[in-house]
C-alpha cells in the first residue's frame, strides 16, 4: 500500500477548482484504484492524502490526460507552490 501526500500553498481558488477537485477524486477512486482520498484546507494551506495499492496505479493516475489538465491549472492558477511525496505504508 502506498500513500501520495500532496501539500500546497494556495494562490487563488475559484468555483472551477471545487468542480475539478471533486472530479479528480471521483476519477482516482472509480477508475484508477485509489482506495481513499482525504483533503483539508486551512488558511492558504492545503493537504491531500490518497491511498493506492501499488506504484503502477499511481503512475497510471499521474498519466491520465484529465489529471494532467488539472495539474496544469494548479501550477498556473490555483497554487503558489506545491509538493508531492509518495511513501510506502509499512503498517
Amino acid at each position: 500500500m502506498y500513500a501520495v501526500i500532496f501539500r500546497a500553498t494556495i494562490s487563488e481558488l475559484d468555483p472551477h477548482y471545487s468542480e475539478m477537485a471533486k472530479r479528480m477524486r471521483e476519477l482516482a477512486i472509480n477508475e484508477y484504484g485509489c482506495t481513499e482520498f482525504t483533503s483539508c484546507t486551512e488558511g492558504n494551506n492545503e493537504i491531500a492524502i490518497s491511498y493506492w495499492p501499488s506504484k503502477a496505479h499511481i503512475k497510471a493516475w499521474h498519466e491520465n490526460e484529465e489529471h494532467k489538465k488539472a495539474q496544469a491549472l494548479g501550477k498556473s492558477k490555483w497554487y503558489k507552490s506545491y509538493q508531492v511525496q509518495i511513501t510506502e505504508i509499512l503498517r
